[in-house]
Order: structure tokens, then sequence, then C-alpha cells
């Protein structure tokens, strides 16, 4: 019996210098971006020309491996371009961590149940987009789950995953309600109802700043760049042979355990052109104990790890933010609910069962391919 969780992390790397791409023929060139939902992109190189080159730089933020992918025929447009996109996603590091004390965030959470706490434009938009996720999925994804996130320890530093008591799990459960949260646009203000509740934004937080990331590059004159943090990958834009981008998705039951690359190691691969995606999985952080999973994804209507028979979710959506919000709350909401939200929210999915059933929208049919054995694309 192993009440040991697996927790693979990948050891932060050193800031490379930035890196060209463009070399001729039919090569590859792979960037591993997936710490957390494991997602990654595969990027052609067939058919560059001197005017556009794919340059790259990878970084660490928001406590992940970022990397920043744009096309341009100028290695100084591109540079800039990159250290803009870094820039926001620093700022906005800066406003939604709840690890740190000195965030917009942790400001919130501290001051619960006794007064509004001013924060950022940039924090109060994405409450705002959090708020309405929250009321599309019916409460799947509650921001203010924090209390009884924190009681698993799977988001720790370091990390010491526990088995909870169910009395110590219901009664943080009477903290968390996302209608308890309140905004006021005119004074820029975020409210707590009750003392006690905490935010966490852990599950949309880099989603969106990978969208504010690809709005500064886009300012920047750039016609085509990726922006990967973590899993949640944002894009516009072709690569540098006119093809969209192939994105591969971690295979969530892979045959090497013990793996020092499990992102690399791929079930599926599919195309992304100016959208976004997000990958949850219930392999990423978790530990077991009596035969049962225990993961990180935790359902707020009943304070345990979600059991909906889904082991992984893609969403591929206009915006970053909204991908990593709704894949959290298909993973809780399972295979039937979640393909109802996707079409009524008009977005793409994949959703593969602990049997290795493969469920598509019926956009992804021949936007897919399936590479692993053992698992199977159903109707």
């Amino acid at each position: 019996m192993n009440n040991k969780p697996e927790v693979r992390r990948q050891k932060a790397p050193p800031h490379p210098p930035l890196g060209k791409g463009g070399q001729k023929g039919g090569n590859l060139s792979i960037i591993l971006t997936g710490l957390l939902c494991f997602a990654l992109f595969i990027l052609a190189l067939p058919g560059c020309t001197q005017q556009d080159q794919m340059y790259k730089e990878s970084r660490v933020l928001m406590d992940t491996y970022c990397t920043i992918t744009v096309v341009s025929p100028s290695k100084e447009k591109a540079r800039a371009a990159i250290d803009a996109g870094y820039a926001e996603i620093e700022k906005l590091d800066k406003y939604l961590n709840n690890f740190s004390p000195d965030s917009e965030i942790s400001a919130v959470s501290r001051d619960a149940g006794t007064k509004p706490v001013h924060v950022s434009r940039e924090t109060l938009d994405l409450m705002k987009k959090t708020i309405g996720i929250s009321a599309d999925t019916g409460g799947a994804f509650d921001p203010t789950i924090a209390p009884v996130l924190k009681l698993w320890k799977f988001s720790g530093r370091p990390a010491d995953p526990s088995l909870p008591s169910a009395a110590v799990i219901k009664k943080a459960q009477t903290y968390v309600d996302y209608r308890k949260i309140k905004i006021s646009g005119e004074s820029s203000e975020i409210y707590l109802e009750d003392t006690g509740m905490e935010l966490d934004l852990g599950g949309i937080a880099k989603g969106y700043a990978a969208d504010k990331a690809i709005e500064a590059i886009k300012a920047r004159g750039i016609k085509a760049a990726l922006v990967s943090i973590a899993g949640d990958i944002s894009g516009y834009g072709s690569s540098t042979n006119g093809n969209p981008w192939k994105v591969g998705i971690q295979d969530p039951r892979p045959e090497n355990l013990n793996s020092e690359k499990p992102w690399e190691d791929v079930f599926a691969t599919v195309l992304l052109k100016d959208r976004a995606i997000s990958t949850a999985g219930d392999y990423q952080r978790f530990f077991i104990r009596d035969d049962k999973r225990y993961h990180h994804i935790i359902d707020p209507a009943t304070g345990y790890p979600s059991d909906s028979g889904l082991i992984s979710v893609s969403v591929i959506a206009p915006e970053g933010y909204v991908a990593d919000g709704i894949d959290t709350a298909i993973l809780i909401l399972g295979a039937e609910k979640g393909m109802k939200l996707l079409e009524a929210k008009g977005l793409d999915g994949i959703m593969v069962t602990s049997d290795k059933k493969v469920l598509i929208t019926k956009n992804m049919k021949g936007n897919i391919d399936v590479l692993k054995k053992g698992y199977e694309e159903v109707e």
C-alpha cells in the first residue's frame, strides 16, 4: 500500500537565451510545457524562410515552467514581444498568488467578513470572469474551495497530501460558496461575506495570464505566437510552415509511472489555431490509499476528490481562462453533464474515461489523432 502522492514537478530550469527555430527539412522541435496539466505542443518547423523565424524562451513564473514562442522576421522584435508577454505573467503572479501574503488575493482572504479590499483592474476582471464560470458550471468550479483544498495539502509548499476526516471536511465546506463573493466595479473592490472564507484562483489564473500575455505580444506586432503556462496554452496565427500548431495531450495512464518527464508521453494530438487549450486530470497530484486514488481536483459539493469516471479532460476555447476553468468543472461533473456544458457553451473538448474511452465534441472529429493503443475514440 502506497500512501505517498506522486507529485510530478520538473526542476526549475535556468533562463535560457532566446532560441531561434528555423531549420529546414522535416524535423520537429518539441517544446516541453505541461508541469501541471501536462499538455505539450509540438512545433513543426519545415519550410521556414529568413523573413519568418520561430523564437522561443522559457522561464519559471507562477510556480511553474512557462514557454513563449513567437514568429517574427526580427530577433529584436521577438525579444521585445517575449519580454512584454513575460511582464504580464509576472505582474499577474504578484496579484493572484494565494501563497504570497503580499498578493491581492491573499489580502481579500485575510479581510474576509471584515471589509472589502481594493484590487487592480486585472484582479477584478478575472474575479468577474471566475464568478461567471462558477455560475455556468453550477458551482462545480468554485474559487472559494481553498479551505477544503488546504485540508488535503496537495498545494502546500512542499506538498504533503493527507486524508482529512469527514467532520473536518464538512466544517470547511461551510466556507465554500462563490455566491458570497461580492465585487464592486466602481470602487474596484472584492469582499468575501464570511470570516473564514478564502480564495484560490489556481484553477483559472494561468489560463488568464496566458491570455494577457498573448494580448501584450499582439500589441508588439507579432504575427503568430503561443504562450504556455504549465499545461494552459493560448495562441494565435500559424507556425512558420503555415499549418496550425500541433498540441499533444499527456497520457493519463502511462506505462512508465516513474518517468522523469511524464509530459513527453502523449496519447493524442490536436491542431490548434487562434484558440486556447487546457487539460485537467486525476494523474497530476495524487496518492493511493486502500486501492483508491485521491487526487487534487476537489468537488465542492462533497469536499472529496472528484469521482465522476473521467480521468482527463481537455477543453479548447477562444480564451484560456474559459478552457482553464471549464476543464476542471467537467472532470467533476462527468461525461454526460460535461458534454452538455460544452455544447451549451459552443466549446470543443476531449474527455477520457477510466476505461480509456475517448469522448469528443462534434467539431473535434478529424481534428484529433489518438496515438496510443488501448485508447478508443467513441461516437
